[in-house]
């Protein structure tokens, strides 16, 4: 028996990872470094493209929820990230060059995993495959899936510019998280009103990199370049990325007007990334526009802000909970192109896609997790057919049932609804023997 899976992302090195657990040979299929996607850099596998955080880590949150169920599967990707994580306040976020080192480490020295090197044109010969290709499938693989998938999604997708820390002009900043979740995790950069006031006419009026005309579809509402949401309103951004609540600025005593977070890129907090400011201006302006916070008069922008397209399948009229296809039951997709969104989201898909590929492989039943289990409630939304408008759905508790009582304060409520998850998937496990 043997599988292959496409693509070494989040996704791919979970499933193969699941795949050899179960004593399945692998072969994986990445075409880095031969080529590289428009959004990708590094030679190494799992590599993060936008944001370096994995999201929030309390048990009573949707996302560390989710982490918390991907390591009773024995996740690669949330190990790894935990050994290589940054400060972050109440988030998981990574060194990223060192997170994907690691995890390449780990899949090229699993014992049934063989790393094939090579762009795939069309599907391997094995018993089961997994198209774990990402958002950013080459051309001539979208072109096979279509065939059995017929035509894609397409969104944007878009990473925010990283600055070099010994740029930052910190007697404009100040190191604070929101809410006091946290230590000193993040470089603040606040602004006044008249400040703001002056950034917002800028950002509205500056000039945009040209799309082609092929990549003029939808903005995926997830990953919005915040020069879109500014276009917006005049306040939009006060409460999305340059919300200035939870904290207080020591030079004034008092809350800013509005407050642009930084966050560490790396282990050594040599470079920060502008959170949530993902945008698809013209390099030239993002310098012109994002300098005028006081604390990046003198920014040094290591990488600047892209946008590129990402696509997804119509996964609710084409997949089975278990992230197979209904016509073709040996075929599974994992990650992004299912419509998961989300690096953890994506990692997760791959952990069920691979489980389920081997247990198909060794003539047992596929498996869906109860849609209490965060991740059984999310694979049961990308593959449910009543779900009109499809678009990318991220961990989120309102994707799970209600709980048997009403319970006003929200944390109670979502710490009961972590518990219950986490309860039903030890059950359930116990019950089908993983």
């Amino acid at each position: 028996m043997k599988a292959a899976v496409i693509g070494a992302g989040l996704a791919g090195c979970e499933a193969a990872w699941q795949l050899n657990k179960y004593g399945i040979e692998v072969d994986l299929y990445e075409m880095k470094p031969l080529k590289h996607s428009p959004a990708h850099k590094s030679d190494n596998f799992a590599e993060l493209v936008c944001s370096n955080s994995l999201k929030a880590q309390r048990r009573n949150s949707a996302a560390g929820l989710l982490k918390e169920e991907m390591l009773a599967f024995g996740s690669v990707c949330v190990n790894a990230a935990k050994k290589t994580a940054v400060p972050a306040g109440g988030a998981l976020a990574v060194d990223r060059e060192l997170f994907s080192l690691l995890v390449t480490k780990q899949i090229k020295s699993a014992g049934k995993i063989n790393v094939i090197t090579e762009e795939v044109s069309s599907f391997p010969d094995a018993d089961a495959v997994i198209v774990a290709a990402g958002p950013l499938a080459s051309d001539c693989l979208a072109e096979e899936i279509k065939k059995i998938c017929g035509e894609s999604l397409s969104f944007y997708d878009a990473a925010a510019p990283i600055v070099s820390a010994d740029s930052i002009d910190m007697d404009f900043a100040f190191t604070q998280s929101r809410y006091g979740r946290g230590g000193d995790d993040y470089i603040n950069c606040p602004m006044n009103r008249e400040e703001y006031e002056a950034f917002y006419e800028a950002i509205i009026n500056a000039e945009s990199a040209q799309l082609h005309s092929f990549d003029k579809k939808a903005v995926y509402e997830g990953c919005m370049p915040i020069e879109v949401l500014a276009s917006r309103g005049r306040d939009t951004m006060r409460y999305g990325p340059l919300k200035p609540v939870g904290l207080v600025d020591p030079r004034t005593g008092h809350r800013p007007w509005a407050n642009l977070q930084l966050r560490s890129e790396n282990s050594q907090a040599t470079m920060y990334n502008l959170v949530g400011f993902q945008t698809n201006l013209k390099f030239s302006e993002q310098k012109r526009v994002f300098s005028m916070f006081p604390a990046l008069k003198n920014a040094e922008f290591l990488r600047y802000g892209v946008m590129h397209r990402n696509t997804f399948i119509n996964s609710p009229a084409l997949l089975n909970s278990d992230f197979s296809l209904r016509e073709y039951p040996d075929i599974f997709f994992a990650g992004q192109i299912t419509g998961v969104e989300g690096y953890m989201e994506s990692a997760s898909s791959g952990i069920l896609a691979g489980l389920n590929a081997a247990r198909r492989l060794k003539g047992k039943n596929t498996l869906t997790l109860p849609e209490t289990v965060m991740m059984g409630a999310l694979s049961r939304y990308i593959s449910d057919p009543g779900v009109k408008n499809f678009q990318p759905m991220g961990a989120n508790f309102g994707v799970l049932p209600k709980l048997g009582e009403t319970i006003r304060d929200k944390e109670k409520r979502y710490t009961e609804l972590a518990n219950r998850a986490l309860n039903d998937l030890k059950a359930f496990k116990e019950e089908n023997g993983i």
